[in-house]
């Protein structure tokens, strides 16, 4: 057998859990990598339909916790309601991921060379390192993902709570683009780089800070010989991902929440997020940021988990190897 040997300084036992963008097949990366993540999508979407309805109901209506949604979503709309704006959202993701995952790693690749002269600890490079990737990679792939978005949210919440019906994904566009233009299609898409640029970075600079802490609790911190095996390798990489999805979902749910009123509206309701945010008060008080808390909890969580774990399997299976 072949072996393969790439230098890494302080934690050489970390070769086997990290394989950097040069040492992929990046053809066999995006293929193989859009089937493992729609079929993730598939598990997780309907909780992205509960979390979006909690977040924009009105007064009148709203739910008080993420059971009563989803118990309500069934009764009116049976199992095809948990995935009203699936398609929409599946046929944009495939693009929007290949850009977000090419900037991720190349970004990474890049700040972690920029931080290593500073000789900080390797949970500090991580967090830095990953947390700049993060936030790089969502900023290039808001301009395709935001219109998904609007579309597929307008859809998520269509004939609940007032809001209007329609005819698929193409009717949602349509109708979007004849009242406001091409930039309807961008709406809220300011608060989408707030929300999602921190979120994403908050997200990856946490896995990767604590998969380093955690590696090192296990006795693994400077270890050379005792390389850990594929089972704690996954456990540590889910156990990140589980971190990273509390904390990102903590920091970031108050600006989804206003994100998504914002991006649902139709001409009659709309309004700045100004009156976004006072009407919130208004309704719920100040726990009306964290509207659908529980859900994106899990939803970040369990996705984070999930992509985490599939994406760095995936990564395992398209690494090129190298013959000394």
């Amino acid at each position: 057998m072949a072996s393969r040997e790439i230098a890494r300084p302080n934690v050489p036992s970390f070769d086997q859990t990290e394989i950097n963008w040069d040492k992929l097949d990046k053809t066999k990366l995006y293929v193989v990598g859009a089937g493992i993540f729609s079929g993730v999508t598939v598990a997780l979407y309907p909780l992205s339909v509960i979390k979006t309805r909690m977040q924009v109901a009105s007064g009148d209506v709203v739910q008080r916790n993420a059971f009563s949604a989803f118990r309500n979503t069934l009764k009116v709309d049976g199992i095809p309601g948990l995935y009203r704006g699936f398609g929409t959202v599946i046929t944009g993701a495939i693009p929007a991921r290949i850009i977000f995952l090419t900037s991720l790693e190349m970004t990474k690749v890049a700040s972690l060379n920029l931080v290593e002269p500073f000789k900080l600890s390797e949970p500090v490079q991580a967090a830095l390192a990953n947390g700049i990737a993060g936030m790089s990679a969502s900023l290039c792939s808001q301009a395709v993902f935001v219109p998904i978005d609007v579309v597929s949210q307008k859809l998520m919440v269509q004939g609940y709570s007032g809001f209007a019906k329609y005819n698929g994904g193409f009717d949602v566009a349509r109708k979007i683009i004849k009242s406001d233009g091409i930039r309807g299609l961008y709406r809220g898409f300011g608060l989408s780089v707030m929300t999602y640029s921190p979120s994403s970075a908050v997200w990856w600079a946490s896995y990767g800070s604590s998969q380093r802490v955690i590696w090192r609790l296990l006795g693994h911190g400077n270890d050379k010989e005792n390389v850990p095996s594929q089972s704690k390798i996954v456990c540590v990489q889910a156990s990140g991902g589980i971190i990273a999805g509390a904390v990102a979902s903590c920091v970031t749910t108050p600006l989804d929440t206003i994100k998504t009123r914002l991006q649902v509206m139709d001409n009659m309701q709309k309004q700045n997020v100004r009156q976004v945010i006072k009407r919130l008060i208004a309704e719920d008080g100040w726990k009306g940021f964290y509207r659908g808390l529980g859900p994106r909890f899990f939803s970040m969580s369990a996705w984070g988990t999930t992509m985490i774990v599939a994406y760095e399997y995936l990564k395992r299976l398209c690494a090129v190897s190298e013959e000394i």
